[in-house]
């Protein structure tokens, strides 16, 4: 092999390397974002949990798809001596050296900007701009416009079946176990079941990948009479059409495989449930909280699923082309071959450059993928994540073999959930974002590959010239922008802090009233102290401070929902509505204090102990509220069920009859104040004037509970 050639082999392994790097960096928002979002994992457990599973994806189950890539965009015809030469071998090498470099840049660039693209996008769109300057070139027909035509029906059929698949898991979620009495005690048996399917197409894409060698070895041993009982049809070993009957030869999944799938998944899901049956739900967490909770762990499994899967499919986005470039420049033929085996080496190095990029940029966009598209739980998470991957697998079976988009996958799996009705608030302008990038994908690699291959001449000097100056520009994109950039050590280690924190604007919100009930409770103590004769100054001053505690929490919670692009089961305008009426139970309370820290309390034995019957009356409708605030804060995290719905409704009307008996208590004890209070006018103003203003309070939770309403009909 001649020096130049080596040193090309040495530059298109680096800028294969280059590419891996970018679909871990890229697309692992894709595979973990959601699990981010509804915080059943931290940045730090994403991206150690990324970068195994994607590196044992693309090891493991990438070859079908990797083969596609390679030879199954362009067409060459490798029965004839004339249709392939080693020129044209040479010049296709070349092309596929061009369209990862072109592939590579997009994609860092759009990383670097946030821009949600495809890398597989990138890369066909890439290996198609080159195929064209072929042809003309060439003068024949290079690009294989059924195989893209596959690929293309694929990059709308993967986000329609995701979301199909999603939106009945989810479906079937809310049914079974979201819309019971006991959601948590229903979901600890039922959970395992739903994880059932997830551990049975693992099992099979393990027979049919990882232990692809071990049937190979049982058959040659006599351990097994046929290895095809327990592998995938592959439509060249019988012809085009494969068959769902597992019994057949040409089976897509043979019965044997099938049944051992099976027993792996039931025995993964039987040590599922002895898992979840250790798990320790308090009274706090019980209800839709608990099911979040157990939920939590089924979305860590499919979290490892789809990174699986992504590493199967999207490895080949940097293998194929690589193995092409390999196979023409290392052996003495200089011709592409139509089969040959992809070097161990090769494999090693797309797997641990997806892992890389994971480790390394793929927190930029995790987080943002997880929480843009709507705020999502782990009922959720686990619907679009099963949705997703089961999707990615099943096109990236050798009966299919098709290179689809993460991306759009996923996309159209949390639309599907969205559909489903645990998630009312997805944001389709982010949608129309990601569908653009769709489209840009494809013609910016297109022309981007095309000019790298013109301008190369297909010689190996221009070659070894262009692609460090293609990288020399990529670096100084990089650094002209590198202003505000956040370093992955600053990131990570924010990733901590953030767990301890209510995490979703429902939750702040519940944290605010229960602020407002600390501020009530005060209030009341002041009050019973005053009535009692005694000393309230330490309970007054207790009470504002509450109230500006509740205060800081309101601005805290206004500061993050302004600017930033939150989903809610409600419209803005109609949240913060909702907690400007619960702040003014807070405002009212502070008002009482005040009022009774202006003078003495009127001298009336009766007129102090009604007025103390009126704390308590309003200390129970303040409760209440807050019970209120609660079940919204849980109908938001369980999916705006039917069950959750009628339990906001009916601490509604709770909270509605308690302040009606507070009306009928400040009544009788406004009319008493008024008819003996005629000795000490000021002192009976005075008196009318704290029972008035505590019947605010209890006026203030009416219309705050009341304010939930609309969201309940939605």
């Amino acid at each position: 092999m001649e020096p130049i050639t080596m040193i090309v082999i040495a530059l298109a392994l680096i800028v294969c390397a280059y590419m891996a790097w970018n679909i871990g960096a890229n697309d692992v928002a894709n595979a973990m974002g959601t699990s981010v979002g509804s915080r059943a994992l931290t940045l730090k457990q994403a991206v150690i949990i990324a970068a195994i599973f994607e590196f044992c994806g693309a090891f493991f189950a990438g070859d079908a798809v990797t083969d596609t890539v390679r030879k199954g965009i362009l067409e060459v015809d490798f029965t004839s001596a004339s249709g392939l030469t080693p020129d044209i071998s040479q010049d296709i090498a070349f092309g596929f050296i061009a369209a990862m470099m072109a592939a590579a840049t997009w994609l860092t660039i759009a990383t670097r900007f946030g821009l949600p693209v495809s890398t597989t996008h990138s890369i066909i769109g890439g290996i198609i701009g080159v195929g064209l300057v072929l042809e003309v070139d060439h003068n024949t027909s290079y690009i294989n416009w059924e195989v893209v035509r596959k690929v293309v029906m694929s990059w709308i059929a993967s986000p329609l079946m995701g979301g199909i698949v999603a939106f009945f898991s989810y479906w079937i979620i809310k049914k079974t176990i979201l819309d019971a009495e006991n959601p948590e005690g229903r979901s600890l048996w039922l959970a395992p079941i739903l994880a059932f399917p997830t551990f049975f197409v693992l099992g099979l894409a393990l027979q049919f990948k990882a232990l692809k060698g071990f049937f190979s070895k049982a058959q040659s041993n006599g351990w097994i009479e046929d290895k095809g009982e327990w592998l995938p049809f592959k439509p060249e070993d019988g012809g085009p059409d494969g068959s769902w009957n597992p019994f057949l030869e040409t089976a897509w999944f043979p019965a044997n495989s099938l049944l051992l799938a099976a027993i792996i998944g039931a025995i993964a899901s039987f040590g599922l449930y002895l898992v979840l049956r250790r798990i320790d739900i308090n009274e706090e967490s019980r209800g839709f909280r608990g099911v979040e909770r157990i939920f939590v762990w089924l979305q860590i499994i499919t979290a490892a699923y789809v990174a699986f899967a992504h590493g199967a499919n999207d490895r080949s986005n940097a293998i194929g082309p690589m193995a092409a470039v390999w196979q023409v420049l290392s052996n003495d033929t200089g011709m592409l071959m139509e089969k040959a085996p992809i070097p161990l080496w090769l494999v090693l190095l797309g797997s641990a450059g997806i892992a890389i990029g994971v480790m390394t940029w793929g927190w930029r966009v995790m987080e943002t993928i997880g929480k843009k598209i709507t705020e999502i739980t782990p009922t959720r998470g686990f619907a679009a994540e099963f949705g997703a991957a089961t999707t990615i697998m099943i096109f990236s079976m050798p009966f299919l073999a098709v290179p689809v988009s993460t991306t759009h996958t996923l996309v159209g799996a949390v639309v599907g959930v969205g559909l489903a009705g645990g998630a009312k608030a997805v944001d389709f302008r982010v949608f129309g974002k990601i569908a653009a990038s769709w489209v840009a994908s494809v013609p910016v690699a297109a022309f981007g590959a095309a000019t790298i291959y013109v301008i190369s001449g297909g010689d190996n000097l221009k070659m070894i010239i262009l692609l460090p100056i293609a990288f020399i520009a990529v670096a100084a994109v990089m650094w002209q922008t590198r202003d505000g950039e956040i370093y992955v050590e600053e990131a990570l280690s924010d990733a901590g802090k953030t767990e301890q924190k209510a995490a979703t604007p429902f939750e702040l919100f519940y944290n605010h009233a229960e602020a407002v009930e600390v501020t009530a409770g005060h209030m009341l103590t002041a009050v019973n102290k005053a009535a009692d004769g005694k000393d309230a100054s330490k309970e007054i001053k207790a009470t504002i401070d509450a109230e500006l505690d509740a205060d800081n929490i309101k601005a805290e919670l206004r500061k993050r929902m302004s600017g930033q692009d939150i989903r809610l089961m409600v419209s803005m305008d109609d949240f913060l509505h909702m907690l400007t009426r619960q702040d003014r139970i807070a405002d009212y309370a502070q008002n009482v204090a005040e009022q009774i820290s202006f003078r003495e309390l009127y001298q009336d034995k009766k007129a102090r102990k009604m007025l103390k019957e009126m704390a308590k009356v309003v200390s129970e409708t303040v409760s209440v509220y807050k019970e209120t605030a609660a079940a919204m804060r849980d109908l938001s995290i369980g999916g705006e069920t039917k069950v959750a719905k009628a339990k906001v409704a009916g601490l509604i009307k709770q909270v509605n009859l308690k302040e009606h008996e507070a009306d009928e208590v400040e009544a009788k004890a406004a009319a008493h104040v008024f008819s003996n209070g005629d000795d000490d006018a000021l002192a009976a103003m005075h008196m009318y004037r704290v029972l008035q203003r505590m019947d605010d309070v209890a006026n203030a939770c009416e219309k705050a509970a009341n304010a939930f309403l609309p969201s309940l009909s939605k």
